[in-house]
């Protein structure tokens, strides 16, 4: 190939290398600023912030029924695990509204794990977008439990009011009938004042009962004098005492203070004395104490009585709950005073515990937060130390 030859191949190949050069440079150029198309999000963010900041469980369902978003209370819950829906009733809904687009709502009830008690809800179903169904589920079983126990205690109420409220109106027609007969009028007139003030024990303690079942925590404890809370509710029961020669002392430590309410305290005290009095024999002894730790005081009420059968123990706090119901007319008692101390005790974030064999007796103790140099020292309410023992502050 002469030279001339040569340069011109030479040429024609720089020529197709350069252009190829250009090519290349062209796409790399075109790769680095075309944005690659991105793929449709599973939620839309904004559904996904809202979902991240709720306190309900909150879930979103695709066509194919799995879950593509869910909130942590959902997974709390047990309603989800991983991208799977474990209730079948929610699951159903959730296909009924992606089926015609409507919202629906209902209560479910739910099983929690295996052993669990099943949870009431109500689950609020709506389409989100043509593929995507959003779930809310809210959990109602304690206000369920919260209506259930309003409705019992209700029924409670209504059925202890007839029973001295009945006892009033045969005794008022005994009493018309006995006009002619003096000894037996007194005699159901001092039965009339008998059921008048079990009548008035009553609503009472339901009126104290109905403040404080909420169990919420004090908003402002005072130093309470924990001597003169127990010479108040020793005087309260003073003169049932002193009629059948039961001796209620005093003992423990003295000086003490713990932070609470004074007028609750003294009414849970109240209570426990009450009830030492009135469950114990004749003659024999009442002992109230006072005992301190480094965080707390136990108020102990002692006493001789019949005692609490083992299996019983459990169960005293309920509302209108009696261990030997045949004794209540006896001692008057409503079944109310050990439930308002137990809500006493949790307001004040404390406690309360009892020991008890039956035919030796019974110690009921009531621990109360201490107040020690590090806590409020804010003047609290003093407490009159009250002699009039023909009124009754307490039931």
């Amino acid at each position: 190939m002469d030279p001339t030859s040569q340069a011109l191949l030479f040429a024609a190949l720089g020529a197709v290398l350069g252009a190829g050069v250009v090519l290349a440079w062209r796409f790399s150029d075109s790769q680095l600023t075309t944005v690659p198309p991105q793929p449709e999000p599973a939620v839309p963010a904004g559904v996904a912030t809202v979902l991240g900041v709720l306190r309900s469980s909150a879930l979103v369902v695709d066509e194919d029924d799995r879950v593509v978003k869910a909130s942590a209370p959902a997974y709390v819950m047990g309603l989800v695990s991983g991208d799977t829906l474990h209730s079948p009733e929610l699951a159903d809904l959730v296909r009924q509204v992606r089926r015609d687009g409507q919202i629906r709502e209902t209560e479910l009830l739910m099983q929690r794990g295996r052993s669990g008690p099943p949870a009431h809800v109500t689950a609020r179903v709506a389409p989100l977008s043509s593929r995507l169904v959003l779930a809310l589920v809210e959990d109602r079983t304690r206000e369920r439990r919260v209506e259930a126990i309003r409705r019992d205690f209700v029924a409670n109420v209504s059925h202890e009011l007839k029973t001295p409220v009945g006892a009033l109106t045969l005794l008022a027609e005994a009493v018309e009938d006995a006009a002619d007969d003096p000894e037996a009028v007194t005699r159901f007139a001092g039965r009339m004042q008998t059921e008048s003030a079990r009548l008035n024990r009553l609503v009472q303690q339901i009126i104290e009962l109905s403040r404080l079942q909420g169990d919420d925590p004090l908003d402002d404890p005072q130093p309470v004098d924990v001597d003169k809370v127990v010479v108040r509710a020793i005087d309260q029961s003073a003169i049932d005492a002193q009629s059948r020669r039961i001796d209620v002392v005093q003992d423990g430590e003295r000086g003490l203070e713990i932070l609470g309410n004074v007028d609750e305290v003294a009414l849970a005290l109240g209570n426990l004395v009450s009830n030492a009095v009135a469950y114990s024999p004749d003659g024999s002894t009442v002992v109230v104490s006072a005992r301190p730790d480094a965080t707390r005081v136990d108020l102990s009420v002692t006493d001789q009585g019949i005692g609490i059968p083992a299996d019983e123990i459990d169960r005293i706090f309920e509302r209108f709950y009696r261990v030997d119901p045949a004794r209540h007319r006896s001692t008057g008692g409503t079944g109310l005073g050990l439930s308002i101390v137990k809500h006493v005790a949790a307001s004040h974030g404390g406690d309360v515990r009892v020991w008890s064999v039956e035919g030796q007796g019974s110690t009921f103790t009531l621990e109360l937060p201490r107040r020690t140099t590090g806590s409020p020292a804010a003047a609290g309410p003093d407490i009159p130390e009250t002699n009039d023992r023909n009124k009754e502050s307490t039931p």
